[in-house]
C-alpha cells in the first residue's frame, strides 16, 4: 500500500511538473490528450457562445434606453449617458476579467462565474421591471432604493460582460495547436464572425420583439439566452484543456520595474551577465530592464515576460482612434439615417436598425477574407514572402488605413447629404453604405487581427489580460470620441459657430467633423506605421 501511495505521489508530481512547464490539462487535473482535448470542436463551441453572448449584451444596449426613459423616468441625455457609461465600463472591466482569468482562476472558471454573475444582474433587472413596487411612480423618479437595484443590477451585468469577453476569446484560442498559426488566426475571425452574427440578431430579431412585443420581453430573452450560453460552454468541459494560472503577472511586472529602478546605476553588461536564460525573443527592447536582474528576486524570464507586455502597449495606443471612427457609426451616422429616406419599395427601416448595414458588411467579409486567404496560400505556398501579407500586424495597418478613408467618405457624403437638404431634396440612407463598407472591412480587419496579435504574442501567463486590451482600445475610443466632440465644439465655437452645436444636423459641419478624424486618422496610421515597423 505504502508502495503504492508513493507511486501516485511521484506520477502526481511528474503531471505538476509538466502542468507548471506550460502543458494544459484535462478536467481531472492530469496531463491533456490532444487526442481527446482541446481542437476545433472544442474551439467552437466559444464561438456558438459568443453570437449568444453578444446578441444579449447589444440588444440590452438598445433595450436600457427605452427603460430607463419609459420605467425608470430618466431625462433622454441621463439615459443616454448611462448606457454610454454601461458599455465603456463593461470594456474597461475586460482587464480585471483578464488579470482574474491569468492570475487566479483557469479561463473555463473565469467564464463561468462571470457569466454567473451576468445571468444574475439581468434576474435583478428583470424582477424590477416586473415589480410595480420596485418602480418609480408616475412622473416621479426613483427613489434611493430603486436606483440601489438599478445600479447592482446594471453594473453586475456589466462586470460580467467584462469577464467573460476577457476570458472566453482566449479559452478558446487555447483548444488549439499553437504550431497551427493559421488555424489560431482562422479561429479569431471566425470568432469575430460570431461576435457579428449576435450583433446582427440584436439588431433585427431582438428589436422587432421590442417594438411588437415590448421591452421587458427583453429582458426575458436575455435571461433565457445567457441560462442556454452558460449551459452550452459547461457541457464542454469533458473535452476542454485547461491552463492553470500563473499567478499575478501585475505583480512581476511591478517587481520587475522596481528592481531595474533600484538597480539603474549599474552597467548594461554587468546586469545582462548577471543570468541569461529562458525566452529571449525581446533581448534587443527595453535594454534598461535588464538591471533587474541584480535583483536576486527576479528572474530572467520574469523581465522576458515585462518586456513582452510592455511591447504591446504602443501598438494598442495606436488602435484606439480608429475606434472612434466606430463610435460615430453609433451615434451620428444613425442621426443622419433618421433625416434621410429609409424607404425600401413600401418597407420603412427602423432607425435601431441601420446597424445592420455595418454588421452585415463585416460578416461577409469574413467568408470572404478566409477564402481569398485559403486560395493564395495554396498558390502561393512556397513563397513566404508573400504570405507574411496576412501576418497580424499588416491587417491591423491595412484596417487603420481604410479607417481614415472611410471618414473621408463620410465627410463627402454628410456634404452632398446636406446641399441636397438645402435644396429640400432627401437623399437616401443608402449614401451611408459608403462609410458603412469601408468601416465594416477595417473594423473586421483590426479588431480580429488585434485578438489575434495580442493573444499569439502575449507571454503565456498574461493571454487573457493582453487580449482584454482589444476590448479597452473600443471603450477608449468611445471615450475620447466624447472628449473629440467637446473639444471641436469649443474651439469653432471660439471663432464663429460650433460644428456640432444644436440638434439639426441639416445647420451644423458634422463634414467637417468626419474630415477632422479622418487627418486624425491617418497621422495615427503613420504613428502606428513607426511602432509596428519596431516590432
Amino acid at each position: 500500500m505504502k508502495r503504492l501511495c508513493s507511486y501516485l505521489f511521484f506520477w502526481r508530481c511528474a503531471v505538476e511538473m509538466n502542468i507548471e512547464n506550460g502543458e494544459f490539462e484535462d478536467w481531472r487535473g492530469s496531463k491533456a490528450d490532444p487526442a481527446k482535448h482541446g481542437g476545433v470542436t472544442a474551439s467552437s463551441i466559444a464561438c456558438v457562445v459568443e453570437v449568444l453572448e453578444n446578441m444579449v449584451f447589444l440588444s440590452n444596449a438598445t433595450n436600457f434606453v427605452e427603460y430607463f426613459l419609459k420605467s425608470m423616468h430618466y431625462s433622454a441625455a441621463e439615459s443616454a449617458n448611462m448606457v454610454t457609461n454601461f458599455m465603456g465600463t463593461s470594456f474597461l472591466l475586460t482587464i480585471f476579467g483578464g488579470f482574474v482569468s491569468d492570475s487566479f482562476l483557469t479561463r473555463f472558471k473565469t467564464f463561468i462565474i462571470f457569466c454567473t454573475l451576468e445571468l444574475l444582474g439581468l434576474i435583478l433587472l428583470t424582477i424590477q421591471a416586473q415589480d410595480s413596487r420596485l418602480l418609480p411612480a408616475i412622473n416621479s423618479k426613483p427613489s434611493k432604493t430603486q436606483e440601489a437595484i438599478l445600479y447592482t443590477g446594471l453594473y453586475a451585468i456589466a462586470a460580467g460582460v467584462g469577464g467573460v469577453k476577457a476570458a472566453l476569446p482566449a479559452h478558446g484560442a487555447d483548444q488549439l495547436d499553437h504550431s497551427n498559426q493559421r488555424l489560431v488566426s482562422s479561429f479569431f475571425n471566425w470568432f469575430f464572425f460570431s461576435l457579428c452574427f449576435g450583433g446582427l440578431i440584436a439588431s433585427t430579431v431582438m428589436i422587432w420583439i421590442q417594438e411588437n412585443l415590448g421591452w421587458n420581453w427583453g429582458f426575458k430573452i436575455s435571461v433565457v439566452t445567457v441560462s442556454v450560453a452558460l449551459c452550452i460552454f459547461s457541457m464542454g468541459f469533458p473535452i476542454y484543456r485547461y491552463k492553470r494560472p500563473g499567478g499575478s503577472p501585475l505583480s512581476r511586472i511591478f517587481k520587475v520595474l522596481a528592481s531595474a529602478i533600484a538597480n539603474r546605476k549599474a552597467s548594461l553588461p554587468e546586469a545582462e551577465n548577471t543570468q541569461i536564460y529562458g525566452e529571449k525573443r525581446n533581448h534587443d527592447k527595453f535594454r534598461f530592464l535588464n538591471k533587474a536582474l541584480m535583483g536576486e528576486s527576479v528572474a530572467s524570464t520574469e523581465v522576458e515576460e515585462t518586456k513582452t507586455f510592455i511591447g504591446l502597449l504602443p501598438i494598442f495606443a495606436s488602435t484606439i482612434m480608429m475606434n472612434c471612427c466606430l463610435a460615430q457609426l453609433m451615434t451620428f451616422s444613425v442621426q443622419q439615417g433618421n433625416i434621410m429616406n429609409r424607404s425600401l419599395n413600401s418597407f420603412k427601416i427602423p432607425t435601431q436598425s441601420l446597424s445592420v448595414f455595418p454588421i452585415s458588411i463585416m460578416l461577409a467579409s469574413i467568408p470572404i477574407y478566409e477564402y481569398f486567404v485559403r486560395m493564395f496560400r495554396s498558390k502561393n505556398n512556397h513563397h513566404p514572402g508573400l504570405l507574411n501579407m496576412f501576418q497580424p500586424l499588416r491587417r491591423i495597418g491595412l484596417g487603420l488605413a481604410l479607417a481614415s478613408g472611410s471618414m473621408a467618405a463620410a465627410a463627402v457624403v454628410e456634404a452632398k447629404r446636406r446641399e441636397a437638404a438645402n435644396d429640400d431634396v432627401v437623399l437616401s440612407v443608402f449614401w451611408l453604405v459608403w462609410q458603412y463598407l469601408l468601416l465594416g472591412v477595417s473594423d473586421m480587419l483590426t479588431l480580429g487581427g488585434m485578438l489575434e496579435f495580442f493573444y499569439s504574442e502575449a507571454p503565456d501567463t498574461m493571454r487573457s489580460m493582453s487580449t482584454a486590451l482589444s476590448w479597452c482600445s473600443t471603450a477608449m475610443g468611445y471615450f475620447i470620441s466624447s472628449v473629440l466632440v467637446t473639444i471641436s465644439n469649443s474651439v469653432s465655437g471660439h471663432f464663429g459657430k460650433e460644428w456640432l452645436g444644436g440638434s439639426d444636423l441639416n445647420h451644423t459641419r458634422l463634414d467637417l467633423f468626419y474630415m477632422l478624424l479622418c487627418i486624425l486618422n491617418f497621422i495615427n496610421l503613420l504613428n502606428y506605421i513607426f511602432w509596428a515597423r519596431r516590432y
